[in-house]
């Protein structure tokens, strides 16, 4: 008899999705950089600050606070299981808000002095890009296959009802109003494989 296929909830699916709406974005601004400093020219600022805003927008308040605020409060109360990496990864969140706000002002110091931070900028947007990379990793190989054990269907059907409320442009839904001409900027103007602008140069 063939085993019965495990339910994947929405909100897993769509946590999934964001992870990687989010990983496209940060590897993209990395691809740019790159591609900026190997031609030695200097970065379109205003794309930039469109992307980092994304990222402090929609990861960061919408889809990690709901992380923090749903998520791990039921995992906790239903099962001892992993609370010292769940406890990490909260720390996590609480980190990654402080630390966008130190990449935002490494950037805004590239684009008002120049190439003297270009460096620093590089470095500090790395060393956030790799930190998520390993935070969304962990949380995919560890928490969820964890929640879809143990969270009861009733925890299910108030986080599946939270997190499709997310509506984040970059995992295909229609962005909201005030976000339409932030998505459409950065669609238009970043390159594959985020937006549909050209290549670097040309």
């Amino acid at each position: 008899m063939q085993a019965k296929p495990l339910t994947t909830h929405a909100a897993v699916r769509i946590i999934r999705q964001e992870h990687a709406a989010l990983a496209a974005m940060l590897r993209s601004i990395v691809m740019l950089l790159e591609q900026h400093r190997h031609k030695a020219t200097m970065p379109d600022f205003a794309v930039l600050r469109a992307m980092l805003f994304y990222v402090d927008e929609f990861p960061e308040q919408r889809h990690h606070r709901k992380e923090t605020e749903l998520l791990f409060p039921k995992l906790r109360a239903r099962t001892p299981l992993s609370r010292e990496l769940i406890d990490k990864l909260d720390g996590d969140h609480a980190w990654g808000e402080r630390r966008i706000r130190h990449v935002e002002h490494a950037l805004l110091a590239f684009e008002m002095l120049g190439e003297p931070r270009r460096e620093a900028f590089e470095t500090a947007m790395g060393q956030y890009v790799d930190f998520y990379l390993a935070h969304m990793t962990l949380e995919e190989r560890e928490i969820l296959p964890l929640a879809e054990r143990v969270l009861t269907e009733a925890d299910w059907r108030e986080l599946d009802e939270a997190f499709a409320q997310n509506r984040d442009p970059m995992t295909g839904h229609v962005p909201d109003l005030a976000y339409s001409a932030l998505f459409t900027r950065i669609v238009n103007s970043v390159p594959a494989p985020i937006g549909l602008g050209p290549a670097v140069g040309r």
